[in-house]
């Protein structure tokens, strides 16, 4: 593998060449240190896996084996994995049996980053315009593999260069579980269930980190990603190290500078509950909100774009490969 510190701008240009959409133009200065290249095709490949299994809903044959899936993809880049398995309730009482799958590089280092997105998809498409396909499971192509295609990209590259802090990648289950649009009984925090849980049971006692990112809904052609109001409101550094990643970079056309809506993800309870500063990279406009596919039948492999995967996962590996260690 090559790695030059001016590879992620010539990747970018390349990919423009190729027809990725509204590429900015602009001349950066070289990296601070040597980035590995992300490989657009690796993570997509990494989504279709996930799709392919179908609908990852706990309780469910195509939940437990791409759980195996994911698992065994993580070891295989040299993690030490921890399968966080338990039975939580779901708004109607359903018992859930979940795991969050924990990957952890170089475990040693005091020095830590949080990277997690949610790995199971919605058990009803009940946001569809037909009334047919609201008792339907979703492919969550987009609202859940998508984040997990990129963070395994990320976990191969972390594992043959190391950064200089210590990285930790989630996925956590049964985030989409949340109370259908028909249901008219009481429910409370239905979401984030995965994420609720291990907030409360880390899978180390008193484990911490510099902060966290999560990626959700990151692969849709032509995404835009805007300042969440949750993120600004616990880890407004962590924004402004992010959408400053992406101006270097060149990626500002997916990042805007402008402030996004309000929303209950798994970042909700990490920042809550367990005091991990986190942010929310989420495919989300003001005025059109998730998507036309988002909770639908249509949330499937057509709404996979790789130039999108590409822009989130380089500039993420920016933020990794320039964060430093403090003794």
């Amino acid at each position: 593998m090559k790695h030059f510190s001016f590879l992620i701008l010539c990747s970018a240009i390349l990919f423009c060449a190729c027809g990725a959409k509204n590429t900015t133009n602009t001349i950066i200065e070289p990296l601070k240190v040597n980035l590995p290249a992300f490989d657009a095709d690796s993570a997509y490949n990494n989504v279709k896996r996930q799709v392919d299994f179908g609908a990852r809903v706990p309780n469910t044959a195509a939940h437990r084996a791409c759980a195996e899936f994911l698992s065994a993809k993580l070891q295989s880049y040299g993690a030490e994995v921890i399968e966080q398995r338990a039975e939580v309730s779901a708004f109607d009482g359903t018992k859930l049996k979940i795991v969050n799958i924990i990957a952890q590089f170089a475990p040693e280092n005091k020095n830590r980053i949080l990277l997690y997105s949610h790995w199971d998809s919605r058990p009803w498409a009940d946001q569809d315009s037909d009334i047919n396909n609201h008792s339907k499971p979703v492919d969550g192509a987009n609202d859940g593999a998508s984040g997990v295609g990129i963070l395994l990209e990320i976990a191969r590259l972390v594992s043959m260069q190391n950064p200089t802090i210590g990285v930790d990648i989630i996925f956590f289950d049964a985030e989409d579980f949340g109370a259908p649009e028909s249901y008219t009984g009481k429910e409370k925090n239905s979401w984030c269930l995965g994420s609720q849980y291990w907030a409360v049971h880390p899978h180390k006692a008193g484990y911490k980190a510099r902060f966290g990112i999560l990626l959700d809904m990151v692969g849709a052609p032509g995404a835009t990603f805007y300042k969440e109001q949750v993120s600004q409101y616990y880890a407004s550094n962590v924004v402004k190290k992010v959408w400053d990643a992406a101006l270097e970079t060149g990626f500002s056309q997916y990042f805007r500078q402008e402030q996004g809506g309000t929303i209950t993800d798994d970042h909700l309870y990490i920042n809550r509950i367990i005091n991990i500063p986190s942010i929310d990279i989420i495919h989300y406009n003001p005025n059109y909100g998730f998507g036309e596919y988002w909770h639908t039948a249509h949330d499937n492999m057509d709404n996979i774009d790789r130039n999108t995967l590409f822009a989130v996962g380089s500039v993420l590996l920016y933020v990794i490969y320039n964060e430093k260690t403090v003794k």
